[in-house]
């Protein structure tokens, strides 16, 4: 059964950064995508950035372009989200989701990812 447990969220003031990481286990992942989403109150669970287990591939959201950055560990099946510069408009519940369809792309279709966390709240005041 595949477990994706999201922790490093936090209250920050505005221009600090956090790291999330995403612990996964259960399954063998190299075949898959992983996703960074994130959900305000109010709002749709939005894309922040992706990664392919196997190939590296990157994307991400507009919301993250320059300020965020995913990256991976494959020894420790953890992928992490860097991000520098937040805003106060970063506030949101931050969820690590899995999506087990192979390829070289990353989707940014929440409907695309089959496992989801728990997700970690990141709250940042201005």
């Amino acid at each position: 059964q595949v477990q994706l447990v999201e922790s490093g969220g936090g209250l920050v003031q505005a221009g600090d950064s956090l790291r999330l990481s995403c612990a996964a286990s259960g399954r063998t992942f190299s075949n898959y995508a992983m996703g960074w989403f994130r959900q305000a109150p109010g709002r749709e669970r939005e894309f922040v950035a992706g990664i392919r287990w196997s190939v590296g591939t990157i994307k991400y959201g507009n919301s993250a372009k320059g300020r965020f950055t995913i990256s991976k560990d494959n020894a420790k099946n953890e992928v992490y989200l860097q991000m520098n510069a937040l805003k106060p408009e970063d506030t949101a519940v931050y969820y690590c989701a899995a999506d087990r369809a192979g390829g070289t792309y990353v989707n940014t279709a929440r409907s695309s990812y089959d496992y989801w966390g728990q997700g970690t709240q990141v709250t940042v005041s201005a």
